[in-house]
């Protein structure tokens, strides 16, 4: 049932930028079929949840900060697609239920940099991603979602008719005889680079 209803609501969401906001998503076909898989995207918008999870082929649980969990009506949503996450300080179990997760071949989305940016700009992102990576699984997928900053600035109430496009990076996966602790270090140093670097038009973008 909580698939089904994922499901619904994903494509409801998919439908609804499409026409409001004529969404596109590219290169989808980056994010493996199967396995445990590390999403991290950048985040200017409240909106980047449900445009993430509207463009992603395969369900995704996300991250999300605690907060959201206690708000009427929108809580029911978070916890049914979400794990609660303490934003600065990250709780041991909240570690522990993404990597589990990851291990079991689930996808897990979320947004490196912590907090939403206020000017669309990237922020350095949080110890966190690196270490669910390194404990979870060996493969991250960057994503740069383009426009979201545009359909609902910080502080506005309402969605505006603003392009959006999501582009798919190339995947970071754990080499041959790295530890943990460097493939850790590695996403943390590299994965606001490679979110960058997904909308670069010399990748070939292949649209959806």
């Amino acid at each position: 049932m909580r698939k089904l209803f994922y499901f619904f609501f994903k494509y409801l969401c998919w439908f609804f930028f499409k026409i409001y906001c004529r969404i596109e998503s590219y290169n989808t076909e980056k994010v493996p079929v199967k396995g445990g898989v590390l999403v991290a995207s950048n985040h200017a918008s409240y909106l980047d949840p449900l445009i993430l999870g509207a463009a992603l082929k395969r369900q995704a649980t996300f991250m999300a900060k605690e907060d959201l969990f206690t708000i009427p009506l929108v809580g029911t949503f978070v916890k049914a697609f979400s794990s609660p996450l303490r934003r600065g300080h990250p709780q041991p179990s909240s570690i522990k239920d993404a990597v589990q997760r990851l291990r079991r071949g689930e996808v897990i989305a979320l947004f490196p940099e912590g907090i939403r940016s206020a000017d669309g700009s990237l922020l350095d992102a949080k110890r966190g991603v690196g270490l669910i990576a390194a404990m979870g699984c060996s493969v991250v997928v960057p994503v740069y979602i383009d426009g979201s900053s545009n359909a609902l600035p910080v502080g506005a109430k309402f969605i505006r008719p603003a392009k959006i496009r999501v582009f798919f990076g190339d995947p970071i996966e754990k080499e041959t005889g790295e530890s943990g602790k460097d493939f850790q270090q590695r996403v943390i140093g590299y994965i606001i680079d490679a979110i960058r670097r997904c909308k670069d038009p010399s990748e070939g973008n292949k649209r959806r």
